[in-house]
């Protein structure tokens, strides 16, 4: 959301975790703060956006769903209650969305998508130096990352969310359980099965 951007004002909020630095932003975006509501999206855009690229695969559809994101931030502020960090409440909005849109994709009889050289580029590419100095090296990891992209791709939604949650952006089990919205020993299994099929598609010895 841009700066200067008008924000409807919507019931004020009144729960006790209020005086918390998220409630306090949280209240003033709901108060229709154009700078709190500019600062809550600055704050949390790129995780927002590099969590959409990690679910969807595609650069476009995660700029999509990111505006989308936050139309939903805003537009369900009155539901944030501060019993998970803001950062978890939105992480939870993102794969829910995520997950809605690989829905719709599916039922439109679309093939999974997974931009590969988006994902290389933006994860898994060398510095042009090294790529210069170290070709076959280079060549080799554009390579893995290429087939752990494609592995992760075809993992069940809930897998591949509970993966990148937990391996890529470093979130605990409790923090993915408040994402995901389950219990931690949910997420347990979850991550265990992920890994058995992972090692499986790229075959790695237990």
């Amino acid at each position: 959301m841009a700066a200067g951007t008008a924000v409807k004002p919507i019931r004020a909020l009144t729960w006790p975790e209020a005086t918390t630095a998220d409630g306090a932003l949280v209240e003033q975006c709901a108060l229709g703060d154009e700078e709190a509501c500019t600062q809550l999206v600055s704050d949390h855009q790129r995780m927002v956006y590099q969590l959409a690229l990690h679910l969807l695969g595609d650069r476009q559809e995660a700029l999509d769903l990111s505006q989308e994101v936050f139309l939903r931030v805003f537009r369900t502020l009155p539901q944030f209650r501060g019993r998970s960090s803001l950062k978890t409440w939105i992480y939870r909005i993102v794969v829910n969305q995520a997950s809605n849109r690989r829905r719709w994709w599916r039922r439109r009889h679309r093939a999974q998508q997974v931009a590969l050289e988006d994902h290389a580029a933006a994860h898994g590419e060398i510095a042009e130096s090294r790529r210069a100095a170290y070709p076959d090296q280079a060549f080799h990891e554009r390579e893995a990352a290429r087939r752990v992209w494609s592995a992760l791709d075809r993992l069940a939604f809930d897998q591949r969310a509970v993966v990148i949650l937990r391996e890529i952006d470093g979130l605990s089990y409790d923090e993915i359980s408040q994402s995901l919205g389950v219990a931690v020993g949910t997420v347990k299994s979850r991550l265990a099965r992920a890994r058995q099929s992972l090692r499986a598609e790229l075959g790695v010895e237990p």
